[in-house]
């Protein structure tokens, strides 16, 4: 679900446990986000899983970071 197009964002409400709010907001601050982008990339994760249309991207992230870290042991190791 690739936004290349800003998109007009629509208002809707929800409610929250108190402890993911807070987590929620600790994340945002930590990365320097709002709090609406870290639902809106959370909601598009949960799509994209239910979906089951491709990995998610904080999973193949992490994947690629360990390829490019540990590239010469995992090249060891496949010997």
């Amino acid at each position: 679900m690739p936004t290349t197009v800003k998109q007009k964002k629509v208002k809707f409400a929800t409610q929250a446990d108190p402890e993911v709010l807070v987590a929620l907001r600790k994340i945002a601050g930590q990365e320097g986000r709002q709090l609406q982008a870290l639902v809106d990339e959370a909601l598009r994760d949960y799509i994209e899983h239910k979906q089951g249309k491709s990995p998610r991207r904080h999973v193949m992230q992490a994947m690629h970071d360990s390829m490019t870290q540990y590239d010469s042991l995992y090249r060891e190791l496949s010997r």
